[in-house]
C-alpha cells in the first residue's frame, strides 16, 4: 500500500493530502469530470512529502489551463483576488464596485464622526432596504487571517460610530448594518465572537457557509480583471490604476476603454472573447 503524502498549507500547516479537496475546487470552477480526474491523477503522480499548496495549486492551474482557459480562470479567482495588492485600496475599490452592481450606492474611504473621535470606514453602501458600514481587510497573501484582536478593534470603532450625530441621521427605515470583510479568513475565535454579538456581521472568503465572499463573486459573475489570462500584468495595473476593477466594465466600456489604454484592437477582441466565455 502506497505511504499516503502530507502537504503543507499557506499557514504553515502540516497535514495529509486529501484529494477530495483538490476536486471541489476544481467542480466550483466549472471543470468536467474527465478534467478533474485528469488533474487529480497527474497531481497525484507528482505529489511529494511536504510538497507546498500553493505548488499544487499552481501545478493543476497549469493542467487545467491546457485544457479549459474559462476554467482556469475561475479555478484561479481566490488568487485573482490576492492580485488586486498589494496594497489594500485595490481591494476596496473591487468591493465598492460589486456592491454598485449589486444595487448600491456606493462611497468609499469617508471619514464618519462618532461619539468620540472621526472613524474612517472603508466602503458605505446603501440601497433602498439596507445601510451598510464596512471595514475591508486585505492579505495578498494565503494563511494570515483576521483574528479576534481585528474584530474587536473593529466592533469598537462601529460601537462609537453608533453613538454619534452621523448613526442618528440615517433612514430609520433602513435597515443598519456593520460588516467587516476579508478576502482570507477568520480564526475560529474571531468567528465566535462576532456570532455572539450579532451587531457586527463577518464575510471572507468561505465565511459564512452560504454568502460568502466566493460565492458573491461566482454567483453575481463579478470577476476581478486580473482574473483574465489575456492580460497581461503590465495591462491590468493600467486598468486597475484607472479604477477598472471588473471584468464586466471592460465588456461595458467597449472598445473606447481598450482604445484609452493603449491595447491593440485585435487583442481587445481576444479580451472580451475571454470575458464572453467567463460571464456565461
Amino acid at each position: 500500500m502506497e505511504k499516503r503524502k502530507y502537504i503543507i498549507k499557506a499557514n504553515g500547516e502540516r497535514e495529509l493530502f486529501d484529494s477530495s479537496k483538490l476536486e471541489n475546487s476544481l467542480k466550483r470552477a466549472g471543470a468536467d469530470k474527465k478534467e478533474i480526474s485528469m488533474v487529480i491523477s497527474k497531481i497525484e503522480v507528482s505529489l511529494q512529502d511536504d510538497m507546498k499548496t500553493s505548488d499544487i495549486y499552481k501545478n493543476a492551474f497549469d493542467l487545467l489551463s491546457r485544457s479549459n482557459l474559462v476554467h482556469a480562470s475561475k479555478y484561479s479567482l481566490r488568487k485573482s483576488v490576492m492580485d488586486l495588492g498589494p496594497q489594500g485600496f485595490t481591494f476596496e475599490d473591487f468591493m465598492g464596485a460589486v456592491f454598485k452592481k449589486l444595487g448600491y450606492k456606493i462611497l468609499l474611504r469617508r471619514n464618519i464622526k462618532g461619539l468620540c473621535v472621526s472613524h474612517e470606514v472603508d466602503m458605505i453602501a446603501q440601497n433602498d432596504e439596507k445601510f451598510i458600514m464596512s471595514e475591508i481587510k486585505f492579505h495578498n497573501k494565503q494563511g494570515i487571517k483576521s483574528d479576534l484582536k481585528v474584530v474587536l478593534y473593529v466592533k469598537e470603532r462601529f460601537d462609537d460610530i453608533a453613538k454619534g450625530e452621523f448613526y442618528r441621521n440615517i433612514d430609520k427605515d433602513l435597515k443598519i448594518e456593520n460588516w467587516l470583510i476579508t478576502n482570507t479568513k477568520f480564526t475560529s475565535k474571531a468567528v465566535e465572537y462576532a456570532e455572539c454579538n450579532p451587531s457586527l456581521n463577518l464575510m471572507s472568503w468561505g465565511y459564512p457557509l452560504e454568502n460568502n465572499l466566493h460565492q458573491l463573486i461566482e454567483e453575481a459573475k463579478l470577476f476581478p480583471l486580473t482574473v483574465l489570462k489575456s492580460l497581461s500584468s503590465n495591462d491590468k495595473k493600467k486598468f486597475l490604476s484607472e479604477n477598472v476593477v471588473l471584468c464586466r466594465d471592460l465588456l461595458e466600456g467597449g472598445e473606447l476603454i481598450f482604445d484609452r489604454m493603449g491595447i491593440s484592437a485585435e487583442k481587445a477582441q481576444g479580451v472580451l472573447m475571454e470575458i464572453n466565455k467567463l460571464l456565461i
